[in-house]
C-alpha cells in the first residue's frame, strides 16, 4: 500500500511541472507588452519600464520561469497590482465560497445520480430506466447558466422561497450559508448529476450481468442485498473516477455561476482579473484550480486502493 501511494505521488510530479510551465506563459500568450497593457494607454515609457522591471519581464525568459516557481514554491505568488494585496491573500479570501459550492453541489450531484443510476440498472428497459434517459439528455443539453436562470425565476421570483443571489459565509449561521447557496449548487449539481447517473447505470449494469450476481440469485440472495452489498462496490471505480473529475470541474468551472449568483469566490475572482489584466492573480487562480484538480484525481487514485485491494498490487 505504501508503495502504491509513493508511486502516486511521483506520477503527480511531472504533471505539476508542466502545468506551472503553462501558468507561466499565460502572461506571453495575451497579444502586447504586459505592463502596457496593465498600466493603460496613457502611461509613460519610464513608467511601463519600471512595472516591467518589477514584474521581472525584463529578465530573459528562463530565468523568469525559475525566479516564479522559486517564490511559488516558497508560497509566493506575487502581488496583486490592482488589490495591492499579495495573491496568496486574495486566494484566501476567496477560496470558502468556492469550496463551499463546490461540495454543495458535489453533494446535490451524488444525492440525485446514484439512486437514479441505481435504479435505471436493477429495472432496464422499465420506467425508471426512460426516466434517467430523458434526465441525462436534459442536463447534458442545458447548460448551467441556464440553468440558473430557471430555478432563479421559478424559487426566488415566483415562490421567494430562496434570494436572487448574494452570499452569506458560515460564520452568520449555517442556514443562512446554504440559503444562498442552493440555487447555484442546484444549478451546477443537476448538470454533474446526468453524468453521473449515466456512468452509474452503466457500471451497475456490467456487474449485475457477472457469474457471482448470477450464482447469488441463485442461492436465494435479495435483489437489494445484491445491488448494494455486492454489485454497487463493485461497480464504485468508474463512478469514483467521474465523482473526482467532477468535484475538480466544478472548482474550475464555478466562474459563470459565481458570477451570475454574486458570489465572492475563485471565479469571480478569476473574471475580475482578466477584466483588469491583473496578470499575477490569473497565474495564482489557474495555478491554484490545476493543482486542487490533480490533488483530487490524486485522492481519488489513492481510494481505488480502499474500495479494490487488487489495485495495490498494480
Amino acid at each position: 500500500m505504501a508503495f502504491y501511494i509513493a508511486r502516486r505521488l511521483l506520477a503527480t510530479i511531472p504533471v505539476l511541472f508542466v502545468l506551472s510551465v503553462i501558468v507561466f506563459l499565460i502572461i506571453y500568450l495575451i497579444p502586447g507588452d504586459p505592463a502596457a497593457v496593465m498600466l493603460g494607454d496613457g502611461a509613460s515609457p519610464e513608467t511601463i519600464e519600471t512595472l516591467r522591471e518589477q514584474m521581472g519581464l525584463n529578465l530573459p525568459l528562463l530565468p523568469q520561469y525559475g525566479r516564479w516557481i522559486g517564490h511559488a514554491l516558497q508560497g509566493d505568488l506575487g502581488d496583486s497590482f490592482f488589490m495591492r494585496q499579495p495573491v496568496r491573500t486574495a486566494l484566501a479570501e476567496h477560496l470558502g465560497p468556492t469550496l463551499s459550492l463546490a461540495v454543495l453541489a458535489e453533494l446535490v450531484a451524488i444525492v440525485i445520480a446514484l439512486p437514479l443510476g441505481i435504479r435505471a440498472a436493477s429495472r432496464r428497459g422499465e420506467l425508471a430506466d426512460k426516466t434517467l434517459t430523458g434526465f441525462s439528455l436534459f442536463g447534458i443539453t442545458v447548460p448551467g447558466f441556464v440553468l440558473s436562470m430557471f430555478t432563479v425565476l421559478l424559487f426566488s421570483v415566483q415562490l421567494k422561497w430562496l434570494p436572487v443571489s448574494g452570499y452569506k459565509p458560515l460564520s452568520d449561521g449555517l442556514w443562512m450559508h446554504l440559503k444562498y447557496l442552493i440555487l447555484p449548487a442546484l444549478s451546477l449539481g443537476i448538470v454533474q448529476a446526468s453524468l453521473l447517473a449515466r456512468v452509474t447505470r452503466s457500471s451497475m449494469l456490467d456487474v449485475l450481468n457477472e457469474s457471482f450476481v448470477k450464482t447469488a440469485l441463485a442461492k436465494g440472495v435479495g435483489e437489494r442485498g445484491i445491488v448494494y452489498r455486492h454489485a454497487l462496490r463493485n461497480a464504485l471505480l468508474p463512478i469514483l473516477t467521474v465523482i473526482g473529475g467532477s468535484f475538480g470541474t466544478l472548482i474550475a468551472g464555478a466562474a459563470v455561476i459565481e458570477s451570475i449568483f454574486n458570489i465572492p469566490g475563485m471565479g469571480q475572482l478569476l473574471v475580475n482579473s482578466v477584466q483588469r489584466r491583473d496578470y499575477a492573480v490569473i497565474q495564482g487562480v489557474v495555478l491554484f484550480v490545476a493543482f486542487a484538480y490533480v490533488l483530487v484525481n490524486l485522492v481519488v487514485d489513492l481510494l481505488y486502493a480502499i474500495v479494490d485491494p487488487r489495485i495495490r498490487l498494480k
